[in-house]
């Protein structure tokens, strides 16, 4: 028996036949993010899932051994690295009909469509997986009406987009499209 199944890159045959985007944009009031988590950020998360497995399982240990404060702590470390790893997996951008929301992991900032001068390309020294090395790559930049540098929205060499250049410019034409649309 055939399982079909999606993978990051392809749609099934029968959406694509049938017209339908696997994204999903029929709604265009709900945030949604125009690309896929890439591998190294899914990697990431899933190390750090499996971390958290083996401190709980800890945690479990110590509360039978009988050291119930201990045990309590290893179990807030444990909740601590998996809420981290769901907050890792949801870094990035969601764009809807409202404007451009930047996740990060510890907050967010939404910018209104009527407040952004310019979204582009540009090709520039970019941080390799959000390290201080840089590299050279591109990264799609946002300009606000009200001056200033533009600040980076994604890289060519993020945890998103390593390694997938062709998912790079779908994601900036996915961006720059929603832009020209609501703005």
């Amino acid at each position: 028996m055939p399982l079909p199944f999606l993978t990051a890159d392809r749609a099934h045959d029968d959406d694509a036949a049938a017209g339908v985007d696997p994204l999903g944009y029929e709604d265009r009031d709900r945030w949604r993010r125009p690309y896929r988590p890439g591998p190294w950020r899914v990697g990431g998360a899933a190390l750090l899932l499996l971390l958290a497995s083996y401190v709980l399982f800890s945690a479990m240990i110590i509360a039978m051994a009988g050291s119930l404060p201990a045990a309590g702590i290893c179990a807030a470390v444990g909740a601590l690295m998996i809420v981290t790893a769901v907050r890792l997996v949801r870094i990035g951008v969601e764009v809807s009909a409202q404007g451009l929301r930047r996740i990060g992991l510890l907050r967010s900032t939404t910018v209104r469509w009527q407040d952004i001068a310019a979204i582009r390309t540009a090709q520039q020294p970019v941080r390799w997986l959000g390290l201080p090395r840089t590299v050279q790559g591109q990264a799609v930049l946002l300009e606000t009406v009200r001056g200033g540098a533009p600040d980076t929205v994604f890289t060519t060499h993020g945890a998103d987009f390593l390694g997938h250049a062709e998912s790079f410019e779908r994601a900036a034409d996915a961006i720059e499209g929603w832009a020209a649309a609501h703005r």
